[in-house]
Protein backbone atom coordinates (compact mmCIF):
# COMPACT_ATOMS: atom_id res chain seq x y z
CA UNK A 1 0.00 0.00 0.00
CA UNK A 2 1.36 3.41 -0.99
CA UNK A 3 2.55 5.73 1.73
CA UNK A 4 1.08 9.24 1.71
CA UNK A 5 3.85 11.77 2.28
CA UNK A 6 2.54 15.20 3.34
CA UNK A 7 4.50 18.10 1.86
CA UNK A 8 3.83 21.24 3.89
CA UNK A 9 4.57 24.54 2.14
CA UNK A 10 5.26 27.19 4.77
CA UNK A 11 7.20 29.89 2.96
CA UNK A 12 4.54 32.62 2.71
CA UNK A 13 4.85 36.08 4.26
CA UNK A 14 1.16 36.81 4.94
CA UNK A 15 1.40 40.58 4.41
CA UNK A 16 -2.38 41.04 4.27
CA UNK A 17 -2.54 40.12 7.96
CA UNK A 18 -0.15 42.89 9.00
CA UNK A 19 0.56 44.07 11.72
CA UNK A 20 0.20 40.65 13.37
CA UNK A 21 1.81 38.77 10.48
CA UNK A 22 5.26 39.97 9.41
CA UNK A 23 7.90 38.40 7.21
CA UNK A 24 10.07 37.20 10.11
CA UNK A 25 7.03 35.64 11.87
CA UNK A 26 4.26 35.22 9.28
CA UNK A 27 0.67 34.14 9.76
CA UNK A 28 1.25 30.38 9.53
CA UNK A 29 3.28 30.45 12.76
CA UNK A 30 0.88 32.67 14.72
CA UNK A 31 -2.01 31.54 16.95
CA UNK A 32 -4.81 33.36 15.14
CA UNK A 33 -7.75 31.16 16.15
CA UNK A 34 -6.77 29.49 19.43
CA UNK A 35 -3.55 28.28 21.05
CA UNK A 36 -2.33 26.37 17.99
CA UNK A 37 -0.77 28.07 14.98
CA UNK A 38 -2.12 27.43 11.48
CA UNK A 39 1.05 25.43 10.76
CA UNK A 40 0.38 23.21 13.77
CA UNK A 41 -3.27 22.79 12.80
CA UNK A 42 -2.21 21.68 9.33
CA UNK A 43 -0.03 18.94 10.83
CA UNK A 44 -2.55 17.83 13.46
CA UNK A 45 -5.23 17.52 10.77
CA UNK A 46 -3.30 14.53 9.40
CA UNK A 47 -3.05 12.52 12.61
CA UNK A 48 -5.99 10.24 11.70
CA UNK A 49 -4.96 9.74 8.06
CA UNK A 50 -4.12 6.03 7.54
CA UNK A 51 -0.75 5.01 6.13
CA UNK A 52 0.71 8.50 6.40
CA UNK A 53 4.46 9.11 6.57
CA UNK A 54 6.30 11.83 8.44
CA UNK A 55 5.91 15.14 6.58
CA UNK A 56 8.42 16.99 4.45
CA UNK A 57 8.44 20.69 5.30
CA UNK A 58 9.58 23.32 2.79
CA UNK A 59 10.22 26.68 4.43
CA UNK A 60 12.17 29.91 4.33
CA UNK A 61 15.59 29.70 5.98
CA UNK A 62 14.61 32.49 8.41
CA UNK A 63 11.75 30.35 9.75
CA UNK A 64 13.62 27.09 10.25
CA UNK A 65 13.76 27.17 14.03
CA UNK A 66 10.09 28.18 14.34
CA UNK A 67 9.19 25.14 12.22
CA UNK A 68 11.27 22.78 14.35
CA UNK A 69 10.04 24.22 17.64
CA UNK A 70 6.36 24.22 16.69
CA UNK A 71 6.57 20.61 15.54
CA UNK A 72 8.23 19.67 18.81
CA UNK A 73 5.46 21.42 20.77
CA UNK A 74 2.78 19.14 19.28
CA UNK A 75 4.95 16.01 19.33
CA UNK A 76 5.26 15.69 15.53
CA UNK A 77 8.24 14.18 13.75
CA UNK A 78 9.39 15.26 10.31
CA UNK A 79 10.96 13.48 7.39
CA UNK A 80 12.97 16.49 6.20
CA UNK A 81 12.91 20.26 6.65
CA UNK A 82 14.01 21.70 3.31
CA UNK A 83 15.30 25.27 3.44
CA UNK A 84 14.68 27.52 0.45
CA UNK A 85 17.53 30.04 0.13
CA UNK A 86 15.21 32.36 -1.80
CA UNK A 87 11.47 32.36 -2.48
CA UNK A 88 10.58 30.84 -5.86
CA UNK A 89 6.84 30.15 -5.45
CA UNK A 90 5.19 26.74 -5.23
CA UNK A 91 6.34 24.88 -8.37
CA UNK A 92 10.07 24.78 -7.42
CA UNK A 93 9.23 24.24 -3.73
CA UNK A 94 7.17 21.15 -4.52
CA UNK A 95 9.84 19.99 -6.98
CA UNK A 96 12.44 20.06 -4.20
CA UNK A 97 10.28 17.74 -2.08
CA UNK A 98 9.75 15.40 -5.05
CA UNK A 99 13.51 15.33 -5.68
CA UNK A 100 14.08 14.46 -2.04
CA UNK A 101 11.76 11.45 -2.29
CA UNK A 102 13.07 10.21 -5.61
CA UNK A 103 16.75 10.66 -4.75
CA UNK A 104 16.42 8.88 -1.43
CA UNK A 105 13.97 6.04 -2.11
CA UNK A 106 14.01 3.35 -4.76
CA UNK A 107 10.21 3.13 -4.44
CA UNK A 108 9.00 6.02 -6.62
CA UNK A 109 5.31 5.39 -5.99
CA UNK A 110 5.02 7.45 -2.80
CA UNK A 111 2.01 9.74 -3.00
CA UNK A 112 2.66 13.40 -2.22
CA UNK A 113 -0.06 15.33 -0.38
CA UNK A 114 0.80 19.00 -0.90
CA UNK A 115 -0.71 21.36 1.67
CA UNK A 116 -0.13 25.05 2.35
CA UNK A 117 0.62 25.66 6.03
CA UNK A 118 -1.83 28.56 6.44
CA UNK A 119 -5.26 27.07 5.65
CA UNK A 120 -8.16 26.61 8.04
CA UNK A 121 -10.32 23.53 7.44
CA UNK A 122 -13.33 22.46 9.50
CA UNK A 123 -14.78 19.02 8.94
CA UNK A 124 -11.85 16.66 9.36
CA UNK A 125 -13.69 13.48 8.33
CA UNK A 126 -14.75 14.95 4.99
CA UNK A 127 -11.24 16.27 4.38
CA UNK A 128 -9.62 12.89 5.09
CA UNK A 129 -12.13 11.15 2.83
CA UNK A 130 -11.27 13.58 0.00
CA UNK A 131 -7.57 12.77 0.48
CA UNK A 132 -8.25 9.05 0.14
CA UNK A 133 -10.21 9.60 -3.09
CA UNK A 134 -7.45 11.83 -4.46
CA UNK A 135 -4.80 9.28 -3.49
CA UNK A 136 -6.61 6.54 -5.42
CA UNK A 137 -6.97 8.80 -8.47
CA UNK A 138 -3.29 9.74 -8.37
CA UNK A 139 -2.41 6.06 -8.63
CA UNK A 140 -3.78 6.20 -12.17
CA UNK A 141 -1.32 8.90 -13.22
CA UNK A 142 -3.53 11.90 -12.41
CA UNK A 143 -2.46 15.20 -10.90
CA UNK A 144 -5.29 15.81 -8.46
CA UNK A 145 -6.42 19.07 -6.90
CA UNK A 146 -9.15 19.78 -4.35
CA UNK A 147 -12.11 22.02 -5.15
CA UNK A 148 -14.22 23.80 -2.53
CA UNK A 149 -17.81 24.53 -3.49
CA UNK A 150 -18.18 28.33 -3.33
CA UNK A 151 -20.46 29.66 -0.61
CA UNK A 152 -20.28 33.23 -1.94
CA UNK A 153 -19.05 35.05 -5.08
CA UNK A 154 -15.53 35.54 -3.75
CA UNK A 155 -13.16 37.58 -5.92
CA UNK A 156 -10.03 36.68 -3.95
CA UNK A 157 -9.88 33.02 -5.04
CA UNK A 158 -9.09 31.27 -8.31
CA UNK A 159 -11.75 28.92 -9.66
CA UNK A 160 -11.84 25.43 -11.22
CA UNK A 161 -14.46 24.56 -13.87
CA UNK A 162 -15.75 21.01 -14.20
CA UNK A 163 -18.73 19.27 -15.73
CA UNK A 164 -20.97 18.53 -12.72
CA UNK A 165 -23.16 16.19 -14.80
CA UNK A 166 -20.42 13.57 -14.98
CA UNK A 167 -21.28 10.76 -12.56
CA UNK A 168 -18.02 10.40 -10.68
CA UNK A 169 -16.34 11.35 -7.41
CA UNK A 170 -13.20 12.57 -9.21
CA UNK A 171 -13.92 15.09 -11.98
CA UNK A 172 -11.75 15.91 -15.00
CA UNK A 173 -10.78 19.60 -14.85
CA UNK A 174 -12.03 21.57 -17.85
CA UNK A 175 -10.46 24.93 -16.97
CA UNK A 176 -8.62 26.94 -14.32
CA UNK A 177 -9.90 30.51 -13.97
CA UNK A 178 -8.08 33.47 -12.45
CA UNK A 179 -9.54 35.61 -9.68
CA UNK A 180 -12.72 36.98 -11.30
CA UNK A 181 -14.72 40.19 -11.03
CA UNK A 182 -17.69 40.11 -8.68
CA UNK A 183 -20.05 39.85 -11.64
CA UNK A 184 -18.24 36.81 -13.03
CA UNK A 185 -17.92 35.23 -9.59
CA UNK A 186 -21.69 35.55 -9.17
CA UNK A 187 -22.28 33.82 -12.50
CA UNK A 188 -19.87 31.04 -11.51
CA UNK A 189 -21.80 30.50 -8.30
CA UNK A 190 -25.13 30.33 -10.15
CA UNK A 191 -23.88 27.90 -12.80
CA UNK A 192 -22.78 25.17 -10.38
CA UNK A 193 -19.82 24.37 -12.68
CA UNK A 194 -17.15 26.13 -10.63
CA UNK A 195 -15.27 25.39 -7.42
CA UNK A 196 -12.78 27.45 -5.48
CA UNK A 197 -9.19 26.44 -6.14
CA UNK A 198 -7.94 25.32 -2.73
CA UNK A 199 -4.24 25.17 -3.64
CA UNK A 200 -3.94 21.60 -2.28
CA UNK A 201 -2.76 18.71 -4.45
CA UNK A 202 -2.14 14.95 -4.58
CA UNK A 203 0.14 13.14 -7.05
CA UNK A 204 3.09 10.79 -7.05
CA UNK A 205 6.56 12.30 -7.02
CA UNK A 206 7.29 10.52 -10.29
CA UNK A 207 4.23 11.97 -12.06
CA UNK A 208 4.99 15.51 -10.89
CA UNK A 209 8.59 15.27 -12.10
CA UNK A 210 7.34 13.91 -15.44
CA UNK A 211 4.95 16.87 -15.76
CA UNK A 212 7.74 19.33 -15.00
CA UNK A 213 9.98 17.62 -17.55
CA UNK A 214 7.29 18.15 -20.17
CA UNK A 215 6.16 21.69 -19.28
CA UNK A 216 8.97 23.36 -17.26
CA UNK A 217 12.22 21.46 -17.80
CA UNK A 218 14.37 24.37 -16.57
CA UNK A 219 12.72 24.23 -13.14
CA UNK A 220 13.33 20.50 -12.97
CA UNK A 221 16.99 20.88 -13.97
CA UNK A 222 17.73 23.70 -11.53
CA UNK A 223 15.86 22.08 -8.65
CA UNK A 224 17.66 18.79 -9.22
CA UNK A 225 20.97 20.66 -9.23
CA UNK A 226 20.02 22.51 -6.04
CA UNK A 227 19.22 19.18 -4.37
CA UNK A 228 22.43 17.54 -5.61
CA UNK A 229 24.45 20.37 -4.06
CA UNK A 230 22.32 20.62 -0.90
CA UNK A 231 24.02 20.59 2.50
CA UNK A 232 22.70 18.93 5.66
CA UNK A 233 22.73 21.25 8.68
CA UNK A 234 21.40 19.94 12.00
CA UNK A 235 17.80 18.87 11.21
CA UNK A 236 17.70 20.89 8.00
CA UNK A 237 18.55 20.38 4.33
CA UNK A 238 19.85 23.59 2.75
CA UNK A 239 19.27 23.82 -0.99
CA UNK A 240 22.10 25.29 -3.04
CA UNK A 241 21.57 29.04 -3.40
CA UNK A 242 23.54 29.14 -6.63
CA UNK A 243 21.31 26.62 -8.38
CA UNK A 244 17.91 27.22 -6.72
CA UNK A 245 18.02 30.95 -7.45
CA UNK A 246 18.04 30.08 -11.17
CA UNK A 247 14.53 28.62 -10.89
CA UNK A 248 11.72 30.66 -12.36
CA UNK A 249 9.40 32.01 -9.66
CA UNK A 250 6.14 30.36 -10.70
CA UNK A 251 3.19 28.64 -9.06
CA UNK A 252 2.33 25.00 -9.63
CA UNK A 253 -0.94 26.16 -11.23
CA UNK A 254 0.82 28.09 -13.99
CA UNK A 255 3.74 25.67 -14.35
CA UNK A 256 1.89 22.37 -14.47
CA UNK A 257 -1.79 22.19 -13.56
CA UNK A 258 -3.06 24.56 -16.27
CA UNK A 259 -0.91 22.86 -18.94
CA UNK A 260 -1.32 19.18 -18.18
CA UNK A 261 -4.06 17.00 -19.68
CA UNK A 262 -4.02 14.66 -16.68
CA UNK A 263 -5.58 16.98 -14.07
CA UNK A 264 -8.55 15.92 -11.94
CA UNK A 265 -10.47 17.51 -9.06
CA UNK A 266 -11.97 16.03 -5.92
CA UNK A 267 -14.77 18.13 -4.37
CA UNK A 268 -14.15 18.84 -0.69
CA UNK A 269 -17.23 19.12 1.49
CA UNK A 270 -15.52 21.02 4.32
CA UNK A 271 -15.52 24.58 5.54
CA UNK A 272 -12.29 25.99 4.11
CA UNK A 273 -10.46 29.30 4.18
CA UNK A 274 -6.95 30.28 3.22
CA UNK A 275 -7.03 32.97 5.97
CA UNK A 276 -5.76 35.46 3.42
CA UNK A 277 -7.18 38.58 5.05
CA UNK A 278 -8.64 39.96 8.26
CA UNK A 279 -12.14 39.78 6.76
CA UNK A 280 -11.66 36.01 6.28
CA UNK A 281 -10.79 35.72 9.97
CA UNK A 282 -13.94 37.69 10.75
CA UNK A 283 -15.99 35.40 8.47
CA UNK A 284 -14.71 32.21 10.15
CA UNK A 285 -14.71 33.55 13.74
CA UNK A 286 -17.30 33.15 16.49
CA UNK A 287 -19.46 36.29 16.43
CA UNK A 288 -21.40 38.04 19.15
CA UNK A 289 -25.07 39.07 18.80
CA UNK A 290 -24.18 42.06 16.62
CA UNK A 291 -21.75 40.26 14.32
CA UNK A 292 -18.45 41.19 15.98
CA UNK A 293 -15.39 38.97 16.42
CA UNK A 294 -13.00 40.03 19.17
CA UNK A 295 -9.73 38.76 20.60
CA UNK A 296 -7.93 40.19 23.63
CA UNK A 297 -8.95 43.02 25.95
CA UNK A 298 -11.78 44.62 23.95
CA UNK A 299 -14.79 46.70 25.01
CA UNK A 300 -17.51 47.52 22.46
CA UNK A 301 -20.58 49.73 22.49
CA UNK A 302 -22.95 50.03 19.51
CA UNK A 303 -20.47 48.25 17.21
CA UNK A 304 -21.56 45.86 14.44
CA UNK A 305 -19.90 43.45 12.00
CA UNK A 306 -16.35 44.30 13.04
CA UNK A 307 -13.13 42.43 13.84
CA UNK A 308 -11.22 43.84 16.83
CA UNK A 309 -7.90 42.32 17.94
CA UNK A 310 -6.04 43.61 21.02
CA UNK A 311 -2.60 42.23 21.83
CA UNK A 312 -1.03 44.46 24.47
CA UNK A 313 -3.57 47.03 25.67
CA UNK A 314 -7.27 47.75 26.03
CA UNK A 315 -9.02 48.57 22.76
CA UNK A 316 -12.42 50.28 22.98
CA UNK A 317 -14.74 51.03 20.04
CA UNK A 318 -18.00 53.01 19.95
CA UNK A 319 -20.63 53.50 17.27
CA UNK A 320 -18.80 51.98 14.28
CA UNK A 321 -19.56 49.23 11.77
CA UNK A 322 -17.66 46.99 9.34
CA UNK A 323 -14.27 47.91 10.77
CA UNK A 324 -11.09 45.92 11.28
CA UNK A 325 -8.90 47.10 14.15
CA UNK A 326 -5.70 45.22 15.00
CA UNK A 327 -3.43 46.41 17.84
CA UNK A 328 0.03 44.99 18.55
CA UNK A 329 2.91 46.07 20.81
CA UNK A 330 4.27 48.40 18.15
CA UNK A 331 1.49 49.06 15.67
CA UNK A 332 -2.20 49.85 15.21
CA UNK A 333 -4.02 49.14 11.96
CA UNK A 334 -7.54 50.41 11.22
CA UNK A 335 -9.41 49.72 7.99
CA UNK A 336 -12.83 48.75 6.68
CA UNK A 337 -13.90 45.26 5.69
CA UNK A 338 -13.98 46.43 2.07
CA UNK A 339 -10.36 47.60 2.00
CA UNK A 340 -8.55 44.88 3.96
CA UNK A 341 -7.25 43.30 0.73
CA UNK A 342 -5.16 46.48 0.25
CA UNK A 343 -3.11 46.22 3.47
CA UNK A 344 -0.13 45.15 1.39
CA UNK A 345 0.10 48.76 0.19
CA UNK A 346 0.82 49.84 3.77
CA UNK A 347 3.49 47.14 4.10
CA UNK A 348 5.09 48.33 0.86
CA UNK A 349 5.26 51.88 2.22
CA UNK A 350 6.89 50.62 5.42
CA UNK A 351 9.47 48.70 3.37
CA UNK A 352 10.16 51.74 1.18
CA UNK A 353 10.81 53.77 4.33
CA UNK A 354 13.05 51.01 5.78
CA UNK A 355 10.73 50.70 8.76
CA UNK A 356 11.46 47.56 10.84
CA UNK A 357 7.72 47.10 11.48
CA UNK A 358 7.42 45.67 7.96
CA UNK A 359 9.43 42.57 8.90
CA UNK A 360 10.02 42.40 12.65
CA UNK A 361 7.84 42.30 15.72
CA UNK A 362 8.95 44.10 18.85
CA UNK A 363 9.18 40.65 20.37
CA UNK A 364 11.74 38.70 18.34
CA UNK A 365 12.04 34.90 18.41
CA UNK A 366 15.35 33.09 18.30
CA UNK A 367 16.23 29.36 18.47
CA UNK A 368 17.36 29.84 22.08
CA UNK A 369 14.27 31.83 23.20
CA UNK A 370 13.11 35.39 22.57
CA UNK A 371 13.61 39.03 23.46
CA UNK A 372 11.25 41.98 23.78
CA UNK A 373 12.42 45.57 23.34
CA UNK A 374 10.89 47.48 26.28
CA UNK A 375 12.38 50.94 25.74
CA UNK A 376 14.84 52.69 23.46
CA UNK A 377 16.55 56.06 23.36
CA UNK A 378 19.36 57.72 21.46
CA UNK A 379 22.16 55.83 23.26
CA UNK A 380 20.35 53.13 25.24
CA UNK A 381 17.99 50.19 24.78
CA UNK A 382 16.26 47.94 27.33
CA UNK A 383 15.29 44.35 26.50
CA UNK A 384 13.59 41.54 28.35
CA UNK A 385 15.34 38.29 27.35
CA UNK A 386 14.10 34.73 27.85
CA UNK A 387 16.48 31.78 27.34
CA UNK A 388 14.91 28.31 27.22
CA UNK A 389 16.16 25.49 29.43
CA UNK A 390 19.46 24.06 28.18
CA UNK A 391 19.84 26.68 25.43
CA UNK A 392 22.38 29.44 24.92
CA UNK A 393 23.05 32.49 22.80
CA UNK A 394 25.98 32.49 20.39
CA UNK A 395 29.49 33.40 21.50
CA UNK A 396 29.64 36.97 20.23
CA UNK A 397 30.92 40.48 20.69
CA UNK A 398 29.77 44.02 19.84
CA UNK A 399 31.85 46.86 18.46
CA UNK A 400 29.57 49.71 19.48
CA UNK A 401 27.75 48.79 22.69
CA UNK A 402 28.19 47.51 26.22
CA UNK A 403 25.55 45.45 28.04
CA UNK A 404 24.31 45.11 31.61
CA UNK A 405 22.47 41.89 32.52
CA UNK A 406 20.19 41.54 35.55
CA UNK A 407 18.68 38.12 36.32
CA UNK A 408 14.94 38.30 37.04
CA UNK A 409 14.30 34.56 37.39
CA UNK A 410 16.19 31.32 36.77
CA UNK A 411 19.93 30.65 36.67
CA UNK A 412 22.39 32.11 34.17
CA UNK A 413 25.78 30.83 33.12
CA UNK A 414 27.71 33.85 31.85
CA UNK A 415 30.86 33.71 29.79
CA UNK A 416 32.73 37.01 29.47
CA UNK A 417 36.14 36.82 27.82
CA UNK A 418 38.13 34.25 29.85
CA UNK A 419 35.70 34.09 32.82
CA UNK A 420 32.65 31.83 33.23
CA UNK A 421 30.44 32.32 36.28
CA UNK A 422 26.89 31.73 37.54
CA UNK A 423 24.21 34.32 38.32
CA UNK A 424 20.92 33.82 40.13
CA UNK A 425 17.89 36.02 40.81
CA UNK A 426 18.69 39.72 41.48
CA UNK A 427 22.36 39.29 40.52
CA UNK A 428 23.95 41.23 37.66
CA UNK A 429 26.86 41.21 35.21
CA UNK A 430 28.52 43.87 33.07
CA UNK A 431 29.70 43.03 29.53
CA UNK A 432 32.16 45.71 28.35
CA UNK A 433 32.23 46.92 24.76
CA UNK A 434 34.22 44.49 22.60
CA UNK A 435 34.18 41.62 25.13
CA UNK A 436 33.48 38.10 23.93
CA UNK A 437 30.41 36.80 25.73
CA UNK A 438 27.71 34.12 25.87
CA UNK A 439 24.56 33.60 27.97
CA UNK A 440 23.42 30.05 28.77
CA UNK A 441 20.55 28.60 30.77
CA UNK A 442 21.78 25.47 32.62
CA UNK A 443 18.56 25.14 34.61
CA UNK A 444 15.26 23.35 34.04
CA UNK A 445 13.11 26.49 34.04
CA UNK A 446 13.23 29.49 31.65
CA UNK A 447 15.89 32.11 32.35
CA UNK A 448 14.63 35.70 32.27
CA UNK A 449 16.95 38.69 32.36
CA UNK A 450 16.72 42.42 31.79
CA UNK A 451 19.41 43.68 29.42
CA UNK A 452 20.38 47.35 29.32
CA UNK A 453 22.44 48.27 26.27
CA UNK A 454 24.41 51.51 26.02
CA UNK A 455 26.55 52.80 23.19
CA UNK A 456 26.78 54.78 19.99
CA UNK A 457 24.97 52.20 17.84
CA UNK A 458 22.40 49.63 19.02
CA UNK A 459 21.35 47.85 15.82
CA UNK A 460 20.99 44.05 15.64
CA UNK A 461 23.67 43.94 12.93
CA UNK A 462 26.30 44.92 15.53
CA UNK A 463 26.82 41.23 16.35
CA UNK A 464 29.96 39.34 15.45
CA UNK A 465 29.26 35.65 16.04
CA UNK A 466 32.31 33.62 16.91
CA UNK A 467 30.56 30.32 17.69
CA UNK A 468 26.94 29.24 17.41
CA UNK A 469 25.34 25.87 18.15
CA UNK A 470 22.47 26.62 15.74
CA UNK A 471 24.67 27.12 12.68
CA UNK A 472 23.88 30.81 12.19
CA UNK A 473 26.46 32.89 10.36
Amino acid sequence: MKKIVPVILSGGSGTRLWPLSRSMRPKQFISLIDQESLFQKTLLRLRHLPNVADPIIVCNEDHRFMVAEQMQEIGMNHDTIILEPTARNTAPAIASAAMRLLDRDTDTSHTMLVLPADHLIEGEASFLNAIQLASQASGQGNLVTFGVYPSKPATGYGYIRIDPNVETEVFPVKEFVEKPSEEKATSYLESGDYYWNSGMFVFTAEDYVEALEQHCPDILFNTRSAMEHAVSDLDFLRLSTEHYSLCESISIDYAVMERSEKVSMVPMDSQWSDIGSWSSLWATGEKDDTGNVTKGDVILESVTNSYIHAESKLVAALGVSNLIVVETHDGLMVTTQEHDQDIKQIVNKLKAANRPEAELHRKAFRPWGNYDCLDKGERFQVKRIMVKSGQSTSMQRHLHRAEHWIVVSGTAEVTCDDDTFMLTENEAAYIPLGSTHRLRNPGKTPLEIIEVQSGSYLGEDDIERLDDQYGRA
